[in-house]
């Protein structure tokens, strides 16, 4: 979506695991003044500081998080590999710790009273070890005073034509709010197509050879037997890895004859179906249309394919915003901190 300008500016935000913004941007839209944004990608930070603020730290969040200012809302897309069915499904347990970086997010909402908690992974979250971990999350929110919700809302519903599911999980601090029934945005008919947001002009670099179609386009080995897909309507999940590209089961290839036609020259090695550009999928996520590639190509897919899709987190903080506007409670403790 392109950039809504000059919002009126509510509440204070800190962002965590912010990636290049995708969530903070939507925030952004809907009022929300985000004072302090984290990420330990340095390329992610690169990206981020071109275009949307330089109030992002970079570093591992361990580290850093006592740099955190008081805040009302914080919002976070937290490491999804140890809950994502791509990964190995550790959670809790990943031995690279990245599980338990949930416990540092509670730290840090306890230490700094946080009013509202927005946090979002894959969808395989809420299943994970039999529901086990998604429990955990909710009971460690509760018993730290929040009423916690919890949606799986899929990007194709808000106007982005990606079929991208991701739990957002969104808790109130009953300190600072009347309990009342948090209602998740609406779905939307969706207007556009995949082919609607591809490029004009695509160079000869992003075309298929004949050798590596063979792999991408064919039905696979062994145990690992699906068929090809490509030219949909409606886009496969972009994933972070997507720089390697997969079988066409998995990631996403489109025939693109006219620029097949128009720019490639060696015909005899290249054939007319094509990978997804970086600028591609970055309007499969949302993101405005002066965005700056400052990364290298390879960097770029997997930043978009980390991202959470700018349109859903913007519908997810409408409803955040109205929820704090009508609920809020006046007491000895005041009203919400304003901006």
């Amino acid at each position: 979506m392109e950039r809504i300008k000059d919002t009126e500016k509510k509440y204070t935000l800190v962002s965590l695991f912010s990636g290049i913004g995708g969530i903070d941007l939507g925030f952004e839209y809907a009022g929300f003044d985000t004072i302090w944004a984290n990420d330990f990608d340095k390329f992610a930070v690169q990206t981020y500081k071109a275009n949307i603020n330089d109030h992002i730290v970079h570093g591992d969040i361990r580290l850093v998080k006592e740099q955190i200012p008081d805040h009302d809302v914080l919002v976070g897309g937290f490491p999804c590999q140890p809950f994502s069915t791509l990964g190995k499904l550790q959670g809790f347990d990943d031995e690279k710790n990245r599980g338990t970086l949930f416990f540092e997010i509670m730290d840090i909402i306890t230490k700094h009273d946080t009013k509202v908690v927005v946090l979002e992974n894959v969808k395989n979250l809420i299943n994970h070890d039999g529901g086990k971990t998604f429990a955990r999350i909710k009971q460690e929110l509760e018993d730290a005073g929040y009423d916690v919700n919890a949606k799986i809302l899929n990007t194709q519903d808000y106007g982005i034509p990606q079929r991208r599911n991701r739990i957002f999980i969104v808790a109130f601090n009953r300190k600072y709010f009347k309990t009342s029934e948090f209602v998740y945005p609406e779905k939307q008919e969706l207007e556009v197509t995949t082919q609607d947001l591809l490029d004009e002009n695509v160079g000869e670099a992003y075309f298929l050879t004949a050798k590596v179609a063979k792999t991408i386009l064919g039905k696979g080995t062994k145990g690992y037997i699906v068929n090809p897909t490509i030219d949909l309507s409606i886009s496969k999940t972009l994933t972070a890895t997507m720089h390697k590209m997969h079988r066409a089961s998995q990631d996403n290839y489109v025939t693109d004859q006219k620029n097949y036609d128009r720019n490639v020259t060696d015909k005899e090695r290249r054939i007319a179906i094509r990978k997804l550009t970086p600028n591609e999928c970055r309007k499969l996520q949302g993101f405005p249309s002066e965005w700056t590639q400052v990364v290298s190509d390879c960097q770029a897919y997997k930043q978009f394919g980390n991202a959470v899709t700018v349109d859903v987190a913007y519908k997810v903080a409408c409803q955040v915003m109205n929820y704090m506007e009508s609920n809020k409670k006046i007491d000895l403790c005041g009203m919400l901190k304003m901006v």
